[in-house]
């Protein structure tokens, strides 16, 4: 058995260190096929006028590099492509344009974003949780609630409107 031992530990290591490489290759895949896009779309972008999809695109893939400034430019020339964009599409849009805003802690503009997605799409969860939690840190209190309620009407199960709500009526409990 003592002869078996540094055999099953290098077994153990060799395994780690292949699954290490492994989920390392993945990343890198991911990366690659994220950067390069980034850089055909930067280019089209530069060169020729794009699609309301293409600078939504661009823009999120700025939001991910939390490059607010670029991200904000790009969505609003989501808004303003010629083609027609459907309601749903509008309201990713502006949630992606608040959260940008929310960001920079632009809060007011935040705000303002997020409810035109919800008057594009009422039913948006995000842009509600969005606008709920935003209300919260401006210690808008019963706004915060009211909107994690809208929220729960829309999808009861929404964890994260649960338990923010839940903790928002003991807050009101307290105080009473």
């Amino acid at each position: 058995m003592d002869d078996n031992l540094p055999v099953i530990y290098l077994s153990g290591l060799l395994v780690f260190v292949a699954g290490l490489a492994v989920f390392v290759l993945i990343q890198i895949v991911k990366t690659r096929r994220f950067e390069g896009r980034f850089s055909r779309l930067q280019k089209k972008l530069k060169q020729e006028k794009g699609t309301a999809r293409e600078y939504y695109e661009l823009g999120s893939m700025f939001l991910d590099k939390k490059l607010y400034v670029q991200a904000i430019s790009l969505l609003q020339k989501a808004l303003k492509a010629e083609e027609e964009i459907d309601p749903d599409n509008k309201a990713l849009i502006y949630n992606a344009l608040g959260f940008a805003y929310y960001s920079q802690e632009q809060y007011e503009i935040a705000i303002r974003n997020y409810k035109d997605a919800i008057k594009f799409s009422p039913q948006y969860v995000i842009a509600l949780n969005n606008l709920a939690n935003l209300y919260e840190k401006k210690q808008m209190t019963a706004k915060a609630l009211e909107t994690y309620e809208e929220t729960l009407k829309y999808e009861p199960k929404n964890s994260v409107a649960k338990r923010r709500a839940e903790s928002l009526r003991k807050r009101f409990i307290a105080q009473s």
